[in-house]
């Protein structure tokens, strides 16, 4: 039986690292569950940050690494937010972005889309999705994908989690989108539809 290929993506600017200790932590967590290693290997020991420029490192893996690529980056713009309703099951962060593609390529009018799940928001296709109320960020309680940018921003109790609904969203003033590549940005003049 084929292994499922999974994927880590970090960020590197200028030789340096970004959150290493997150991606190491969820490589190790996704390596223990689906395959059963209890020691994997350190990321910083396989991976060389090139010295100039903004890059995605993608690596590929499975029981071993399989692929390390450096990607040069060029972020997207986010204009339109469709709220879209899913099963998807999208646990651990499989190579395989087939299905979160489809759900991009079946609604060409939005620049991204929200993924809702049994009546509450999730994430987008790329990234983690968070809402402010006026006094507090507000990311979903149970995300398609523990992103290590929301980990880290949990971690530091600067988000914090709750169930939210489309019919809730009256009750914030911004959407932030977030990532290991773009950090925590906030999206400005957005315009969310389902």
């Amino acid at each position: 039986m084929l292994k499922p290929l999974l994927l880590e993506t970090v960020k590197m600017e200028d030789g340096q690292i970004f959150n290493l200790s997150y991606h190491q932590a969820r490589f190790a967590k996704t390596q223990k569950a689906l395959f059963g290693i209890k020691h994997s290997l350190h990321l910083s020991n396989v991976i060389d940050a090139p010295q100039k420029g903004l890059y995605r490192c993608r690596i590929l893996y499975n029981e071993t690494i399989q692929n390390i690529e450096y990607i040069p980056y060029v972020g997207k713009e986010i204009r339109t937010l469709k709220i879209i309703s899913s099963n998807l099951d999208y646990a651990y962060k499989y190579a395989n972005r087939e299905p979160l593609s489809a759900l991009l390529e079946t609604n060409p009018d939005a620049d991204e889309v929200i993924i809702e799940k049994k009546g509450f928001l999730t994430d987008t296709t790329s990234a983690n999705i968070a809402f402010y109320d006026g006094n507090k960020w507000y990311t979903p309680l149970n995300p398609l994908l523990q992103g290590t940018t929301m980990t880290k921003l949990l971690d530091q109790g600067f988000l914090h989690q709750r169930e939210i609904k489309k019919e809730g969203l009256s009750g914030y003033t911004h959407v932030a989108l977030m990532n290991a590549m773009i950090g925590f940005k906030i999206i400005k003049n957005v315009s969310i539809f389902s």
